[in-house]
């Protein structure tokens, strides 16, 4: 029996249909099976055990990379070496560590090749990074996280390194070292801390010295634990909402910032409030605002403080050694630590590095 013309076409819709659905229900089990993996993924590094790195030693070789901006002066990368062999290391400089492309230091995947040379070279015992700037978030694509995961060793610098920090603990569970850049100016502060954590695996307790005057103040008074986790406060921010920003329930949350108005600061911890990330934190430290104007018509700093971080009820003080000025202490990404917000102390409970 012939079929009619309007059965035919109502016959092909049902079968698109029927079709569409069957595709709509492959596509949607690859998506939920994509989804599944990746929650496993997470869970399988939540529940890894973090990756300390060996201890550096007198002699031994770090390799210097520029993976964010440029030193612009010729002279002044020659003084650094000095000053960094002046240490008691062994240098080996990156193939594009003297790169400059504008504010970078050389194109993106070539920042990232030395990175990433730096750790699969077994000649080489730890990484320090030139300087900050801008740039470490568009290298983070071309990083391969499992490899530097079988490879770990010392990473240390801050400011735009924050990326770099926040990065590796949450891809490759390695605990890295915010701490002085290549450039910085390695007073004895600055060296004491970084050799007292990364040499000697100590355990020491940073406090405000008496005569730093009374650029400090106790936000929320108390004493609490948690894992070290923050960094440049503006770069941290910029990671927000990334497969690379690390999860901050129960850790206590360090911050410094340069050259940031008051109410930029205010901007951007109103974006870790409005994100979740200040309601998981177990404490609160920032470090020093290195020429964060509060200006005109502005709230102080204190100000932003006590309407931010006053309310969430945690152990918080301002003024810790954490900074672009010249003494900058050494802080373990990822390990346990206490702090007593009264005396503006910060304590590790735990080494940073393996020990030969």
């Amino acid at each position: 029996m012939p079929i009619k013309r309007s059965q035919f076409i109502k016959s092909i819709g049902l079968g698109a249909a029927f079709h569409l659905l069957e595709s709509n229900a492959h596509y949607e089990s690859i998506a939920q099976k994509q989804s599944r993996d990746e929650l496993n993924k997470r869970k399988l590094i939540k529940n890894n055990l973090a990756i300390k790195p060996k201890a550096l030693q007198q002699g031994t070789t770090i390799g210097l990379v520029s993976p964010a901006s440029p030193v612009y002066n010729s002279d002044d990368f020659e003084e650094m070496l000095v000053q960094v062999e002046s240490l008691g290391y062994k240098l080996v400089l990156g193939q594009h560590v003297r790169d400059r492309r504008g504010y970078l230091a050389g194109f993106d995947q070539d920042r990232a090749k030395d990175i990433m040379s730096m750790f699969l070279n077994p000649t080489i015992d730890g990484i320090l990074c030139v300087r900050g700037g801008w740039g470490c978030n568009r290298i983070l694509p071309y990083l391969d996280f499992e490899a530097i995961a079988a490879n770990p060793k010392v990473l240390c610098g801050f400011s735009d390194i924050t990326s770099l920090h926040l990065s590796l603990w949450e891809k490759s569970r390695l605990h890295t070292f915010h701490g002085p850049v290549g450039t910085s100016s390695w007073s004895s502060y600055s060296t004491r801390y970084f050799k007292e954590v990364i040499e000697k695996g100590g355990k020491p307790t940073y406090q405000y010295p008496e005569n730093y005057g009374d650029d400090h103040h106790t936000i929320v008074a108390g004493k609490s634990e948690g894992i070290l986790l923050g960094g440049n406060l503006t770069v941290l921010c910029s990671l927000i909402g990334s497969e690379y920003m690390p999860d901050f329930t129960d850790s206590i949350l360090y911050l410094e910032d340069v050259g940031e108005d008051v109410y930029r600061v205010d901007r951007m911890l109103t974006q870790l409030k409005l994100s979740g990330i200040l309601n998981k934190i177990n404490g609160f430290v920032f470090g020093k605002c290195t020429n964060c104007d509060a200006g005109a018509n502005s709230l102080s700093l204190t100000q932003v403080f006590e309407d931010h971080i006053r309310p969430l009820g945690v152990p918080s003080f301002y003024g810790a050694l954490i900074s672009h000025e010249t003494d900058n202490s050494t802080i373990p990404v990822g390990i346990s630590a206490s702090i007593d917000a009264e005396l503006g102390t910060i304590e590790l409970l735990e080494s940073a590095v393996t020990l030969l």
